[in-house]
């Protein structure tokens, strides 16, 4: 047996747990699909893997140019407590559930395809990673709560439960991701989404009056700042020095000059170290623009090639991706978000602290960085589609509420994991997490009934869901949409009527040139 969990580990880790294979396969298989040449398909699956690994660099270089920048908080603040890292509670929980959580991504896949192939939940989640993060949490939860001993079962119940999230969420989420994106081509696959929900709920009751994000209107020395890779870089430069030199302030210049000190030339110096805080902001913006550059790329394989597999495998299905493939519709929008978000998980690490804590035991989560960017970014972008400004900045701050309180909650049923320094990062391993472990804890027989029962009564209001609301095309913020329009036709009718008066003047002032 163990050759078996040899091959389903490798599976799980080299292949699955790698998105941009993922991504290629799926191109690929579409172009199969689509009966095109061997040429067409290997280049295909090819420029779709390798889109997905240029964003992974530029979610490499952010996540690298965050840690110092989240470290400089930390010693400017003194705040101490849990960090939301996925990939690290997920690397201290696989030498102990590495088996359980192997088996259970590759059987939830195998369940999510079918749910995919033969319900009306057509989606099929492509987040490679993000599965391999959900896996190994059911693995956790379940394992507290059933007992080690109960490995089948924890298998067979995690199955169950991860292929019907991966399709009840997309489902959920579509309607939002139409307004985002313009059509219903592409969906959302990234346990964030009940922050995007949210976010996109509250825009659409907040801001039916609210401009998009990406109408500002800079004064005209301003304008370069609607170039989104030069204004993402110039607010983080800001922001940047705004604590480094706090921190310079607070802290022994020994003690300070360690922020930076695994660059290859560590400061030792204040003007070293302010431009040290300065070439990490560049950086931000770097991977920024190679992220929206790895998005055009997947977007312009990937969606092609899944006709393939809608007409042959899965008729119907769209592919669920990661969430910068929504930055590029808002790149405003991302940003505001991702400091509103932060904002809200300071406010709730505040109440954590004077509250929650103290009244419940809740340990402190600290704003990382890293979910802060990504999650708050999406939460802008969904905001921004439904309410505008109003909708991207309380969207955002909505959602860094919700994943620093929840997580501090999943913390309370993930056993002797609960006392580490990191937790899951996202709303949805929070809440499913949370709602699965407290089940879970009722034992093997009467935890197994409630769990299906759970997964039974997800996957029956996503259907209802699916049929009723969007594949009747129902799209949120209808009011907001025909107001933008009626500004854009206003703004253009009255640019028409200021150019005819323009040309008027110039006739009647110069009547011999007619």
């Amino acid at each position: 047996m163990n050759w078996f969990v040899t091959i389903l580990d490798f599976i799980s880790k080299q292949i699955l747990n790698v998105p941009a294979y993922l991504i290629g396969i799926v191109a690929a298989v579409g172009l199969i699909a689509l009966r095109k040449p061997a040429g067409q398909v290997i280049g295909g699956g090819l420029k779709a893997a390798m889109g997905y690994l240029i964003l992974g660099a530029g979610a490499g270089v952010v996540t690298a140019a965050l840690a110092p920048f989240g470290e400089l908080i930390l010693k400017a603040t003194g705040a101490h407590g849990v960090v939301p890292t996925n990939e690290v509670i997920t690397a201290q929980a696989s030498t102990q559930y590495g088996a359980t959580s192997a088996y259970i991504i590759v059987l939830g896949f195998v369940v999510m395809l079918l749910l995919a192939r033969f319900t009306p939940l057509k989606y099929v989640f492509l987040t490679g990673h993000h599965m391999v993060f959900m896996a190994t949490l059911l693995a956790v939860v379940l394992s507290v709560g059933f007992g080690h001993e109960k490995g089948l079962l924890i298998v067979i119940v995690g199955s169950v439960l991860m292929g019907v999230i991966m399709v009840v969420m997309p489902s959920f989420a579509q309607p939002y991701m139409n307004r985002v994106t313009g059509d219903d081509k592409l969906a959302i696959g990234h346990f964030n989404t009940l922050g995007y929900i949210a976010s996109g709920a509250i825009g659409s009751k907040i801001g039916r009056e609210s401009r998009s994000t990406e109408d500002v209107k800079f004064p005209q020395g301003l304008k370069f700042l609607r170039d989104s890779m030069v204004s993402t870089t110039l607010l983080m430069a800001i922001l940047y020095l705004f604590f480094a030199v706090w921190v310079a302030i607070k802290l022994p210049k020994d003690e300070a000059m360690k922020i930076f000190g695994s660059s290859a030339t560590p400061p030792t110096d204040y003007g070293a170290y302010i431009m040290a805080a300065f070439a990490q902001a560049l950086q931000f913006g770097i991977g920024v623009a190679i992220i929206l550059y790895g998005v055009r790329i997947i977007l312009g394989e990937l969606v092609p090639a899944f006709q393939g597999i809608a007409e042959k495998v899965v008729p119907g299905a769209r592919p669920a991706l990661d969430i910068p493939i929504v930055f590029p519709f808002g790149p405003n929008a991302s940003l505001i978000g991702f400091i509103s978000s932060f904002v809200g998980g300071l406010v709730m690490l505040g109440l954590i602290a004077l509250w929650f804590g103290p009244w419940w035991g809740m340990a402190l989560i600290l704003p990382g960085m890293v979910p802060h960017f990504f999650d708050g970014g999406g939460a802008g972008v969904f905001g921004n589609a439904t309410g505008g400004r109003r909708g991207a900045i309380v969207g955002g701050f909505v959602n860094g509420l919700l994943i620093t309180i929840l997580p501090a909650v999943l913390l309370t049923v993930m056993g002797s994991l609960g006392l580490s320094n990191s937790t899951f990062g996202d709303a949805d391993f929070a809440w499913f997490g949370s709602v699965v472990g407290g089940l879970a804890h009722l034992h093997a027989l009467g935890g197994t009934i409630a769990l299906l029962v759970l997964a039974l009564v997800l996957f029956a209001a996503a259907w209802i869901w699916q049929v009723r609301v969007v594949d009747a095309g129902w799209l949120p913020a209808t009011q907001h949409a025909e107001w933008l329009q009626e500004q854009k036709a206003a703004t253009a009718a009255a640019a028409k009527e200021a150019a005819a008066k323009a040309a008027a003047k110039t006739q009647s002032e110069n009547p011999e040139q007619t």
